[in-house]
């Protein structure tokens, strides 16, 4: 359950950058007008099952930010804008005490991600007490490169907002940029990935691959599939990835 339950984050998540592709307006505010945080229980297996989980958070833009029994890690990554394998720092609970949000912005006018990015974070260091910094380290990663022959992408129609989903057996997103779809890679591969096609423009992809660890599929693996299908290829190397660390953060919220 707790895989199936990660696999639908990471393919939430792997939205939120392709919200950036524009230098992002700054927010008129700096908190929300009010916001209640309540300790809950983590979804059921049998909820994750029936896709009760599958949009655990707003969609955006909004004017009132909600977000359904998630871990603080998560909501950690969502406010800061990282990974949660680039979290670090965190006390043992930060993955398993699950908490809900409900907070309103202050009047009518709807923000987007990036926008509700700094009143989360605000949030979190008020009400968690939640104290952060951030540093970057070379690790073991992959740079994707344009394979031999060339790329093969189809340009992203007009007037799509940019999005990307992670499925079991492949990644589909539309109208997305390199720097923001290849990030998205880090989650079937394992391993931090960075952009080095030097590509430009948005794509609609579709990238097919055997799930792993299961022999019995037809799909070729993540490797050969971008090779294929993709025309690009993973080069192992060295990659500069920001980390950030939590310093300090309280397991019970103040009160609402």
């Amino acid at each position: 359950m707790k895989k199936a339950l990660l696999l639908v984050i990471a393919a939430a998540l792997s939205s939120f950058p392709a919200h950036s592709q524009t230098p992002p307006t700054p927010s008129p505010q700096s908190q929300f007008e009010v916001a209640s945080i309540r300790m809950a229980a983590p979804y059921t297996e049998e909820e994750v099952r029936s896709g009760a989980a599958n949009n655990p958070w707003s969609t955006f833009p909004t004017n009132r930010f909600t977000a359904q029994r998630l871990t603080l890690k998560l909501l950690v990554g969502l406010a800061y804008g990282v990974d949660q394998q680039y979290i670090q720092g965190d006390p043992d609970w930060l993955n398993s005490q699950h908490y809900s949000i409900e907070a309103k912005v202050e009047g009518n006018k709807e923000l987007t991600y990036d926008q509700i990015k700094p009143l989360l974070q605000h949030l979190l260091e008020q009400r968690f007490h939640l104290t952060t910094h951030r540093v970057t380290k070379l690790t073991s990663g992959y740079a994707l490169i344009v394979a031999r022959g060339g790329p093969k992408l189809t340009p992203g129609k007009e007037g799509i907002t940019p999005h990307a989903y992670i499925v079991p057996n492949g990644v589909q997103a539309q109208s997305m940029d390199m720097a923001h779809f290849v990030p998205i890679l880090s989650h079937p591969v394992g391993y931090p990935v960075v952009d080095k096609t030097g590509i430009t423009g948005n794509y609609d992809i579709k990238l097919s691959y055997a799930p792993a660890n299961d022999p019995n599929s037809n799909l070729p693996d993540l490797f050969t599939a971008l090779q294929e299908q993709l025309g690009l290829k993973l080069e192992s190397q060295k990659v500069p990835v920001e980390i950030l660390v939590i310093d300090h953060v309280d397991r019970i919220p103040t009160e609402n």
